[in-house]
């Protein structure tokens, strides 16, 4: 594809990545997410006949790839809730245009039946988050009581799948689970896998976000460094969220993704789709766009191509890179409805 004739937002940024949530449920009730005082009991969650089928989000990514998209990645809520999962990876597979597909989970699904399934149907690569190593801090986070061994045991059975990108998410918040960043490192250094440590974040509007509780990019750093010295990688592309780094004696590579204390708003190239068909343009937006009326109305394929364009031609979001001047502050669509 001819990059010079890419498709631009306001700010020259490319479209190239594509986040699809497939479902706003989850088993967990992850405290930076999806407490439970709001998701509870009486919690209204999509409906199955709102929720875009399988067939439509595959007519919506071929539409995407025809304005640059080439990377998706399925999530959610908990992508592995959604039923049959496996045939939808299977259709977006065949797209040419996708030279990656990938998936965030939280583990407590992914047996080894399961994460086989995923690599044969077409999976390119997985995500699975775990916040520490410590049974009582996971348990406290996840607030279900589930343990961190089963997390362990869906890691290596990605492995085990043929899985040759196995990432693992940690959200670090302060006082919560910064005690857990070098048990981890020591965990998963020398296996291939590759850790990431990820800044709490004001995504949504019902976890009580405080920047005092945020564990910068570079406290991080330090600390890792105390034990075990690292030194900076060089991205994989344009618009990576995570700065690499390796590990000086041989040890791998983790990944540290700063959105509050170091913004990359500036080579943001990803699209969101939530489980309903709204488009959103950052993950901190508050009003989405209805594709799902467009795809299930009468309208051609050509049509809703020109509205996605216009839609990106427009955008100017730079949310992080405003909350770092502290002159924005909006209600934002929740992390557990627009994937993360």
């Amino acid at each position: 594809m001819d990059t010079d004739n890419l498709l631009k937002d306001k700010y020259s940024r490319d479209m190239r990545y594509l986040r699809i949530s497939v479902t706003d449920k989850c088993n967990f009730r992850c405290t930076y997410c999806m407490p439970k005082n709001i998701f509870n009991s009486e919690y209204k969650f999509l409906s199955r006949e709102k929720l875009l089928t399988f067939e439509e989000i595959v007519r919506v990514v071929k539409i995407f790839t025809k304005l640059g998209v080439s990377k998706i990645r399925l999530t959610g809520g908990e992508p592995l809730v959604r039923k049959n999962l496996e045939r939808l990876i299977e259709q977006l597979s065949v797209i040419n245009e996708i030279q990656d597909m990938s998936l965030t989970t939280n583990g407590s699904l992914l047996t080894r039946k399961k994460a086989q399934s995923l690599k044969s149907a077409g999976l390119d690569r997985i995500t699975i988050s775990l916040d520490s190593l410590d049974n009582k801090a996971f348990k406290k986070i996840n607030d279900v009581d589930f343990p961190v061994e089963r997390i362990l045991e869906a890691v290596d059975s990605a492995q085990e799948a043929g899985f040759t990108s196995v990432k693992v998410n940690m959200v670090v918040k302060k006082g919560v689970n910064d005690h857990s960043i070098t048990p981890m490192v020591e965990y998963f250094r020398n296996t291939g896998v590759i850790l990431r440590f990820i800044e709490y974040m004001d995504v949504g509007s019902s976890n009580n976000w405080n920047e005092t509780d945020v564990m910068s990019a570079l406290e991080i750093i330090k600390l890792i460094n105390e034990n075990y010295p690292i030194s900076p990688l060089e991205c994989n592309y344009v618009g990576e969220v995570a700065k690499r780094w390796k590990f000086d004696d041989g040890g791998g590579e983790i990944g540290i993704i700063s959105s509050v204390s170091e913004p990359f708003c500036g080579t943001c190239s990803r699209a969101r789709l939530s489980a309903e068909g709204e488009m959103y343009t950052c993950l901190f937006a508050s009003l989405g766009f209805n594709l799902r009326r467009y795809v299930r109305g009468n309208f051609s394929d050509s049509y809703i191509e020109d509205l996605v364009r216009e839609i990106w031609k427009k955008r100017d979001d730079r949310y992080s890179e405003l909350r770092a001047k502290n002159i924005i502050n909006l209600k934002k669509v929740e992390m557990s409805y627009i994937g993360g």
